[in-house]
C-alpha cells in the first residue's frame, strides 16, 4: 500500500506585507506562494500567517507568544523589519531581534533552518506615499539597505536561505495598492516569482 504524501504545514511571519494589506486575502503572497506550489503539486496546507500592519521585531515577537504556535511546520518564512526603519530605531537593535526571531523560526521549522526562508524588506521610498510626504528618499533607501544587509547576513549565518525582493520594488514603484503605500496583487506576485524557486530548493 502506497502512503499518502503528509501536508506541509507553512508559517509565515510578518508584518503588513505578510498580511497583505490593502489587497485581497487570496492576493497576499504567501497566499500565491502556496497556489504556485501546489501547481507545481507540492501538498502544502494554507498558509498560517503570523502578522499585523505596523508590527516591528519584538511586536512580532510577541505576536508569536499569542499565538499559540504548534511545531513542526515544513516551511517557515520570514519578513520584518519595515516598521523598525519607519519609526526610526537602531541597526544595532533590529540586529539583535532579527537574529533572535531567526533562530525562533528555525526552532519551529524543526530545527531545519533550509527550510525557512527570509523575504527582505522593500523600499517603500519609492512609493507614491513616500513621494506625497516628501519624505527623504534617499535616506529610507540607505536604512533599509542596512537593514537587509544586517538580515542577509544572520540569514547566512544561521543556515537559511534568503530571497531579495527589495529590487522588484525599485523596479516598479507604480504597482502599488490605492493607499499608495503598499504593493499591489500584481508587485505581490513578481514577489512570488522570486519567491518560489527557493522555496522549492529549501523543500528538497
Amino acid at each position: 500500500m502506497i502512503s499518502a504524501t503528509p501536508t506541509l504545514h507553512y508559517l509565515a511571519l510578518g508584518d503588513s506585507y505578510t498580511i497583505g494589506e490593502a489587497v485581497a486575502a487570496h492576493e497576499r503572497w504567501p497566499a500565491g506562494l502556496v497556489q504556485r506550489l501546489r501547481s507545481a503539486g507540492v501538498v502544502i496546507d494554507d498558509p498560517r500567517i503570523v502578522a499585523t500592519t505596523g508590527w516591528t521585531t519584538d511586536e512580532l515577537a510577541q505576536g508569536m507568544d499569542a499565538a499559540s504556535l504548534a511545531p513542526v511546520y515544513g516551511l517557515v518564512t520570514l519578513q520584518i523589519g519595515v516598521n523598525n526603519q519607519y519609526r526610526g530605531r537602531t541597526a544595532s537593535d533590529y540586529r539583535q531581534q532579527f537574529a533572535t526571531l531567526l533562530a525562533r523560526a528555525i526552532m519551529l521549522a524543526g530545527s531545519h533552518a533550509a527550510h525557512v526562508v527570509v523575504v527582505s524588506i522593500p523600499d517603500w521610498g519609492v512609493t507614491r506615499f513616500a513621494l506625497e510626504q516628501d519624505r527623504d528618499r534617499a535616506r529610507i533607501a540607505t536604512e533599509l539597505d542596512a537593514y537587509n544587509a544586517i538580515a542577509r547576513d544572520e540569514t547566512r549565518r544561521s543556515g537559511a536561505r534568503f530571497v531579495d525582493i527589495t529590487g522588484i520594488s525599485r523596479a516598479h514603484p507604480e504597482l502599488v495598492a490605492d493607499d499608495g503605500l503598499h504593493p499591489s496583487a500584481a508587485q505581490y506576485a513578481l514577489w512570488v516569482a522570486a519567491i518560489e524557486p527557493m522555496v522549492r530548493v529549501a523543500l528538497r
